[in-house]
């Protein structure tokens, strides 16, 4: 697969200053594996200013970058977007603004490509959105989480978004359906988490008095016979956080395989649950230019809404 025949010579604007080269890549390379850009970029193929570059280098405005013409092997090759997923990302944006926009991620989506998925969220927005020269995620989600999910379209105000978020500026609430009765009075759960290999590449979370603090606020929204609908908001942002935390008080999320229990799994395929049920349902932060409080919310998906029905006929 021939990604381009000539050798392109590209000047770096105010809008790229201070990223590094292999994301700068990325953006203009779309559809290429990364693994793919740290090659060409190692070989030397790719220069700055005639010079040779690490992968790490980061622009500066009038930088001269020369990118080499591109042949892929099929293997390699990053998934075309199918018409379904053009659709679907073209309907999942919530709001957008001038340098950011917010997605209302589907579940079962990965953002990022790699590790097996040929294509995640990012590269296929990149491949959707060609009028963007700029455009990175500012956080995560899992890859089977639903909701509210914001995303950069300049370097400045990634930069902006990010300090937001290590400020704890920046609010994110999920909706999770966790097995049992949830204690009313349980409005926190404080516990270390640490990060670790389970084998095979992947990678899970535990409760370990060595990890990182960790503080999630729970409240509860609805109970029904064996399941609580809860509101979960991370104080901090480590991975699997409200689902290892939840798990920890012995809750766990409903349809986790990760975290979950085999009574959690009874109680999931008697709601006609499918899926993990978490779901990111309001997001604010402060817009990156005016620094006023933007609130974005994401409706549960109708999988979801079915389940909760299900679970109130029950209870």
């Amino acid at each position: 697969m021939t990604e381009g025949r000539e050798v392109q010579w590209v000047e770096v604007g105010e809008g790229q200053a201070g990223q590094r080269i292999d994301n700068f890549l990325m953006t203009r390379l779309k559809g290429v594996p990364r693994a793919l850009v740290y090659r060409i970029v190692r070989k030397g193929e790719v220069r700055v200013n005639k010079k040779r570059i690490k992968v790490d280098y980061r622009l500066v405005p009038g930088d001269m970058v020369r990118i080499p013409p591109l042949r892929m092997a099929p293997r390699e090759a990053a998934r075309e977007v199918s018409d379904g997923l053009r659709n679907l990302l073209a309907g999942s944006v919530l709001v957008e603004g001038r340098d950011w926009l917010v997605i209302n991620k589907p579940a079962g989506l990965a953002v990022h490509g790699g590790s097996g998925v040929k294509i995640g969220l990012i590269e296929a927005l990149r491949q959707v959105r060609e009028d963007l020269d700029f455009l990175e995620l500012v956080h995560r989600l899992d890859r089977d989480t639903s909701g509210c999910l914001l995303l950069a379209k300049s370097r400045p105000a990634l930069l902006v978004l990010n300090d937001a978020l290590k400020q704890h500026k920046m609010d994110k609430q999920y909706l999770a359906l966790v097995s049992g009765r949830w204690p009313a009075r349980r409005e926190f759960v404080s516990a270390r988490l640490e990060r670790y290999d389970a084998g095979n590449g992947e990678r899970r979370v535990k409760v370990d008095a060595t990890g990182k603090v960790s503080r999630t606020r729970f409240a509860v929204r609805e109970a029904f016979a064996k399941a609580t609908l809860v509101e979960a908001e991370p104080v901090t942002g480590r991975t699997h956080q409200i689902r290892v935390h939840a798990a920890h008080t012995g809750h766990p999320l409903l349809g986790d395989a990760k975290y979950g229990t085999r009574e959690g799994e009874v109680v999931a395929r008697k709601f006609g649950l499918t899926r993990l049920f978490l779901h990111a349902a309001s997001l604010t932060f402060p817009e990156p230019t005016s620094g006023r409080p933007v609130q974005i919310r994401a409706p549960l998906p109708d999988d979801l809404e079915a389940v909760l029905n299900r679970a109130r006929k029950f209870s």
